[in-house]
């Protein structure tokens, strides 16, 4: 069932109410497609650049150090090996691709199970607008706070983010700005509380509410 929640204007003033979509934020929680789309984007925020040099990558070598036998010394057949100093990495890191994919109707699950679990855990808001005259921390700062929202890991969700609103966000710790045709099941997770604009609730749910 959907649920009703306050709208708020920058004031923390009620100013009516909306219903939250059931099919975005009413779904019984699946936790393992959540588990996998969280996974699957740290996975792709890997670079997967790690790289070693191994034994016919490093100078050198070409010559036997000394002869197998009658030295006293252990056999050896280059000076570029693993274990001495200047050798070749052993099994070392090589670029790969640590990308991963996730089928569109599990990402899509995921994130309504995301937004379905900060419904009844009560840590979504709903402001009428973000709108600011001017770049000022201080002022965002003052909006969140008059909204209920303290020095937890915060998500604002706008529709587009406006410069002087997304200026003023990016220096208040713990809070990161997002799109609402960007939002992901591991931002959603990661924060401690959702806040959204009455624009961007709406357009959340026509593109995810399917």
């Amino acid at each position: 069932m959907a649920n009703t929640i306050p709208v708020l204007d920058k004031g923390g003033q009620k100013r009516g109410e909306v219903k939250l979509s059931a099919a975005l934020f009413g779904i019984e929680p699946n936790e393992h497609v959540m588990y996998e789309a969280v996974r699957t984007y740290l996975s792709n925020q890997r670079m997967g650049t790690a790289s070693s040099k191994g034994r016919s990558d490093v100078s050198g070598g070409g010559r036997k150090p000394w002869r197998q036998k009658g030295t006293g010394r252990a056999r050896i057949g280059s000076s570029r090996v693993g274990h001495w100093r200047g050798g070749g990495s052993a099994f070392g890191p090589k670029p790969r691709d640590l990308g991963m994919r996730l089928p569109k109707k599990l990402k899509r699950l995921a994130l309504k199970s995301a937004l379905s679990t900060k419904a009844a855990a009560d840590e979504i808001r709903i402001i009428e607008d973000l709108d600011l005259t001017k770049v000022s921390t201080k002022e965002m700062a003052t909006i969140l706070s008059a909204i209920g929202i303290g020095d937890e890991k915060t998500l604002l969700v706008v529709t587009t983010p406006d410069k002087n609103v997304a200026l003023s966000a990016r220096n208040i710790p713990n809070v990161k700005l997002i799109r609402a045709a960007e939002l992901t099941t591991y931002h959603v997770l990661r924060a401690q509380s959702v806040v959204m604009t009455k624009d961007a609730l709406a357009h959340a749910e026509e593109v995810f509410g399917e």
